[in-house]
Formats: C-alpha cells, structure tokens, sequence
C-alpha cells in the first residue's frame, strides 16, 4: 500500500531494490488517498502516458480500499494525539496509516519518517535492510 512502487517503477530506469521488491508482488492494495495522490501528481505534470500505465496497473493489480467512518476516527484521534504533542501529520498520510492499520496491512514507503508514529508495520523498498 503506497505511492512508492507505482511511482517509481514508472521511472525509465527503476532503483533495483524496488523493482526487485516489486516484481514478487502478486496485487496491491492501495487507499482511495494514494490513488488520489498519483492521480495528481500525474495530472499536474501532464504525463498521459504515465497515467495511462497506471489506470491499467490498477485494473489488473490494485485493490483499492476506501475511507470508512471507523479510519476517519482513528485517522482524527491519531492526529490530535500528534497535535497535541507538535507532531505536524497531513489528512492524507493519516487517513493512509489508518487504513493500513484497519486493515492489518504492511505499508510500503520510502517516507518512513511521515508514518513513524501511528505504530502500523511498515517496509521501505528502497532499503536492503
């Protein structure tokens, strides 16, 4: 679950540790958040064949989950536990961990960093670790 395998392996020439990583992957499983956020990104620098790639990527690989009352809470409480303490989590990298964590899966993300905090199993492709 996550913007990194997508992204990147759109790349003419892909890091080898995600390609490797990716090419043993049967499906995906993506948030409504992160199709949003490709979709963007896509959009805004105007790469149709790029979209293209992952329009069919997800319609032959990716499940897509969407936003339920029970991840909007979580998603709402874990950023207000943040607030509280001066952690800054954006609406979508939180709504991301909470379906992760509603759904017990592991995220995938270069960003480990954004997603420290919510206590979610999570697994950089980009790391040999």
């Amino acid at each position: 679950m996550g913007v990194v395998c997508s992204t990147e392996i759109m790349k003419k020439v892909p890091d080898d540790r995600v390609y490797e990583w990716f090419s043993r992957q049967d499906s995906f499983v993506f948030s409504v958040i992160t199709v949003e956020e490709v979709y963007f990104g896509l959009s805004r620098k105007n790469l149709v064949q790029k979209l293209a790639w992952f329009q069919q990527f997800v319609s032959d690989k990716v499940e897509i989950l969407g936003v339920t009352e029970e991840i909007s809470r979580w998603s709402g409480e874990k950023r207000g536990e943040f607030a509280s303490s001066g952690i800054a989590i954006t609406i979508a990298d939180s709504l991301i961990a909470a379906t992760a964590h509603r759904h017990g899966l592991i995220l995938a993300t270069r960003n480990i960093k954004d997603f420290q905090h919510f206590g979610i199993a999570l697994l950089n492709p980009f790391s040999r670790e």
